[in-house]
């Protein structure tokens, strides 16, 4: 088997990576993202002075780097500087160039050189973070006997690939976690501080994929699983069956082979079971980290950005210039040259009694008895209060109109196929309007999943139904 390097050069010419780790590399990135944007649009290609004129723009951005480039330096004009750049590109195999019959030139992005920059787009703008049900998943598989006895393999296969993804969600939830802290303090205004805690964090993480992983209440379920790996799965008849399903997938493999196969699969099953709790432990300390960091942040940003700001500034300057390298807590307050808080004094010339008003005392006056209610204002009351309480806006009315829809468990209604069957009249879009306003709630026996949010977009699709419009949607039934 050939290695990684050999394999990817052969199909790669050697600078083709050469452009991302020079001093211009981002002006060959931004050009490349302009490119390969422009041609995903054209079949046919990007003509030669179409492709030029996208780069002229790029390079008129980064000036700064063009000025430090020593080949686009000795360059003088735009149009020439974009040249070179294109031709740097499809020297190192970025892009190629066809020549027709009719002189044109042609300029088509390298496939290879898409699939990386699209790699490149999502390290720089990562997608949601997610937290599925895969891990709670495995704890309900392996805690399923009778599927475990008929299929133990396969259930161990699939318990396998589930872990290695959900470990993956816990992942990227903690490095989301760490860049939404690092943008935190990177934060100048409290209307960013109060954003990004209120409108990206809580909206993103908090109220989402962290709420649900700590409902899904990981360690006890987990405990659970590690004794049906420890027990049942390390039994003499489930070991029997595994083999044997791994001698029928593979009639070449001897026994000892088979066995040693199952053996090193349960070993790896326990292993990624052992590294779920340590990672949502970390995102616990992370999470933590991000509120704290946000309130500091918080309170220096409104120390800093008030009145006051001149004068705590001076204030902390003091202490780096006398106490650099010391902790504020040990630094003795009779020995600080510090400049005075100047806090306002509170007390009262006239005192607190000037502030004294007597009690309003009143004479008690007689109770005068109610007159007898009328039966027919009691019971069209009564008639008004349940017709209330039916049309509120509730869960439980939301529940109702769930049950009453088709499908089991996990039945996944487009919002399209919800307005043409089942709303005809505003009766209808109330119950669907309750839907949608409690879809986050705890009690509530659904989940709404909605496309823009998913694709991170600011618009939707909007449906028309009756004289409204609902933005499209997707109810999965829990």
């Amino acid at each position: 088997m050939s290695s990684l390097s050999s394999s990817l050069f052969r199909e790669l010419r050697p600078n083709f990576f050469g452009v991302l780790a020079s001093p211009s590399a981002r002006l060959y990135v931004d050009v490349l993202d302009s490119l390969e944007r422009e041609a995903g649009q054209r079949t046919q290609g990007l003509d030669r002075d179409e492709a030029l004129a996208i780069v002229e723009q790029v390079v008129e951005v980064h000036a700064d780097l063009v000025v430090a480039d020593e080949a686009l330096a000795q360059v003088v004009t735009v149009r020439e500087k974009a040249r070179t750049v294109l031709d740097t590109l499809r020297h190192a195999g970025w892009v190629e160039e066809e020549q027709r019959t009719n002189w044109q030139r042609v300029v088509f992005f390298d496939p290879n050189g898409a699939e990386l920059l699209r790699a490149l787009r999502r390290i720089a703008f990562p997608e949601a973070t997610v937290f599925s049900d895969k891990l709670v998943n495995v704890c309900t598989t392996l805690m399923n006997q009778d599927a475990l006895a008929e299929q133990p393999w396969e259930q161990v296969e699939s318990c396998v690939a589930s872990l290695q993804a959900g470990l993956s969600e816990l992942r990227t939830m903690e490095k989301s976690i760490q860049r939404h802290t690092r943008q935190q303090l990177a934060a100048g205004t409290l209307k960013e501080n109060l954003a990004l805690i209120f409108d990206q964090f809580a909206e993103r993480i908090g109220r989402a994929c962290y709420a649900q992983l700590v409902h899904a209440r990981l360690p006890s379920r987990l405990a659970e699983a590690r004794e049906v790996i420890e027990g049942r799965l390390n039994g003499a008849d489930l070991q029997v069956k595994m083999q044997a399903e791994v001698m029928r997938r593979e009639p070449s493999s001897p026994a000892e082979s088979a066995t040693a196969r199952v053996r090193l699969r349960l070993a790896e099953l326990a292993e990624l079971l052992d590294q779920v709790e340590p990672l949502a432990d970390a995102i616990d300390r992370r999470t933590a980290e991000f509120t704290r960091r946000s309130q500091a942040r918080f309170r220096y940003l409104q120390e800093t950005t008030s009145e006051n700001r001149a004068r705590v500034q001076e204030f902390f300057e003091t202490l780096n210039r006398h106490f650099a390298g010391r902790r504020v807590a040990d630094i003795e307050s009779s020995a600080a040259k510090l400049p005075s808080l100047l806090l306002h004094d509170v007390r009262l010339f006239g005192g607190l009694e000037s502030l004294y008003t007597p009690r309003l005392r009143r004479a008690a006056g007689e109770i005068e008895p109610l007159e007898d209610s009328d039966e027919r204002q009691q019971d069209r009351t009564l008639a008004q209060l349940e017709g209330t309480m039916r049309d509120s806006l509730t869960v439980s009315r939301a529940n109702r109109f769930i049950l009453a829809l088709p499908g089991e468990r996990g039945a996944r209604l487009e919002s399209h196929q919800l307005l043409h069957e089942f709303v005809h009249s505003d009766e209808d879009v109330a119950d669907l309007i309750a839907c949608l306003l409690h879809a986050r709630s705890a009690d509530a026996k659904y989940r709404v999943e909605v496309p823009r949010e998913i694709a991170d977009t600011d618009a939707g699709k909007l449906l028309p139904k009756l004289n409204y419009r609902i933005e499209q949607f997707t109810l999965v039934k829990k």
